[in-house]
């Protein structure tokens, strides 16, 4: 499993988004700025519809920035588009989402592999360090199991296991113990947590979890499109 050797550091400035509607534009964003440190470990809060996943998304370079600046690293995300965003998703930014985002029709293993794929992995070593990684996480017994064959917790360890499939130097988590019971919560946010410390990546979660958020070292809350100290 190939180690990080330090995050990359973050850096919004004047951010702003918004999305169509039959009235106008719907401004979500409005002049967003943060940083967040190399290796940081950043909490960020705010109500439901305050814009914290379409921020996320702008900083993973799923959405691209309409106004403002976002760095990520060397990298500017305002700059990149087409396949130099794709390469930047795929070489620097890992995923967890809140609804894992696992394809029912494979095995956990399998969709492991697939992010390997995806990640360059060679064809000959994805199977390999597919188990490597379920492995990391503690389903190293439920690897030819599918998502449905899971519990909510299994389910965000596979998650957990594809972020992790291109080594990535930033890790995106987006109400990753959203759907979980306390129990599961806590067993994740631990496994998270010690992706951080032990792999170096700078970790930016999304969260209505309280405990979570109380665990980071840097705590922001989105409020009326501003990223303001939580």
């Amino acid at each position: 499993m190939r180690r990080v050797d330090g995050g990359v550091g973050v850096s919004v400035s004047g951010l702003r988004h918004a999305y169509r509607s039959p009235t106008g534009p719907l401004p979500i964003l409005d002049g967003v700025g943060f940083e967040v440190a190399p290796g940081g470990y950043c909490v960020l809060m705010g109500p439901s519809g305050s814009g914290k996943s379409t921020l996320l998304g702008l900083v993973g370079g799923l959405d691209r920035v309409q106004s403002g600046s976002v760095r990520v690293g060397s990298a500017d995300l305002s700059s990149l588009a087409g396949d130099a965003l794709a390469a930047y998703r795929r070489e620097t930014v890992g995923f967890v989402f809140q609804h894992f985002g696992l394809l029912d029709s494979l095995t956990a293993a399998e969709n492991v592999e697939l992010a390997c794929a995806l990640a360059g992995v060679p064809a000959a070593a994805r199977r390999t360090h597919a188990a490597d990684l379920l492995a990391a996480v503690g389903l190293g017994d439920r690897t030819r199991h599918r998502p449905s064959h899971l519990s909510g917790g299994e389910r965000q360890r596979v998650a957990m296991a594809r972020a992790l499939a291109n080594g990535p130097s930033l890790l995106l988590a987006d109400e990753p113990t959203g759907n979980l019971d306390e129990g599961s919560a806590e067993a994740v946010i631990r496994l998270l947590e010690s992706f951080h410390d032990d792999r170096g990546c700078t970790l930016l979660v999304v969260t209505h979890n309280r405990a979570l958020a109380r665990r980071a070292a840097q705590r922001l809350r989105l409020v009326a499109g501003r990223v303001v100290p939580e």
